[in-house]
């Protein structure tokens, strides 16, 4: 009897593997229920409205995509909103094989007279064929769900076309992140996140009031239970945190506590590149 239970317990630890397979910043996701796989590390192009980005020059810019190519980070973001960003970051990735990477761009809703229009410049601007995401870009109001149907069709319309293969919606404040969860038309939400709430959600959309942290975290949830992907933005709340154990906390608070799907993150040089995948990688263990 007890070389029997001792065979089986042996048999118990064989078909249980010991070491789990562990998490990583390059590993590929899935973002909800779109049908889109991003890298969990993004690489941002609008630190500062894209300032940040576009003061490297075009030839140091496109050295450091590739080295976050190079390093395992295939997803890249930029908006309209970012100007230059965007044309930039087309040139950085030309040659590389398309289906390598994953491209996310945010259109302003404007009162443009056709939005389908003002979509295909956008894919004409980063010299792509179709973007993998497209978000609504800064929604601030509570009735943004309803005032951006037109813009909602026009992303419908390019999705049977195959020019844009997943949709969403970057919020800012409460009054507009609330709306979220409930809007049926999205497959992605981007949301402000960080530990601190700095630059983060309030009632007032105000830039430097404090977020409230609880209910952002709260709305995160709710919309992973509606089957879309999160993606979060201003984990180092927009460079303001100098020492890097405040990136490390807000990294950890956003996958361990909120639990977001992806994020995305503004560099300037290698260094910065290869601290954030150190950050995820520590805050994914």
């Amino acid at each position: 009897m007890r070389t029997g239970a001792a065979a089986g317990a042996a048999a118990g630890l064989q078909a249980t593997p010991i070491f789990a397979e562990r998490a990583s910043a390059t590993d590929w996701v899935a973002l909800g229920n779109s049908g889109v796989k991003v890298t969990r590390l993004a690489f941002g192009t609008g630190t500062h409205n894209g300032r940040v980005q576009q003061q490297l020059g075009q030839q140091e810019f496109t050295r450091l995509v590739r080295y976050a190519y190079e390093r395992g980070i295939r997803f890249f973001e930029t908006a309209e909103q970012y100007g230059p960003s965007q044309q930039m970051l087309g040139t950085a990735l030309k040659g590389l094989p398309r289906d390598s990477y994953r491209l996310m761009t945010k259109v302003t809703t404007s009162d443009a007279p056709d939005p389908l229009k003002k979509l295909d410049e956008l894919r004409k601007n980063c010299d792509t064929e179709y973007y993998d995401i497209m978000l609504l870009h800064g929604q601030r109001t509570s009735d943004w769900v309803k005032n951006t149907r037109r813009w909602q069709d026009a992303i419908l319309e390019a999705q049977s076309q195959k020019t844009i293969l997943a949709r969403g919606a970057s919020v800012h404040g409460l009054p507009a992140l609330r709306q979220v969860p409930g809007c049926e038309w999205l497959q992605v939400a981007m949301i402000r996140m960080n530990h601190e709430g700095v630059h983060m959600d309030n009632e007032t959309d105000s830039w430097n009031a404090p977020g409230d942290v609880k209910e952002v975290v709260a709305h995160v949830h709710e919309a992973h239970a509606a089957g879309m992907g999160v993606i979060s933005m201003k984990l180092v709340g927009e460079g303001t945190f100098a020492d890097r154990s405040d990136r490390q906390k807000s990294m950890r608070f956003a996958f361990r506590h909120a639990g977001i799907d992806c994020a995305t993150v503004g560099y300037k040089s290698a260094a910065e590149i290869d601290e954030a995948i150190d950050n995820m990688n520590q805050a994914l263990v």
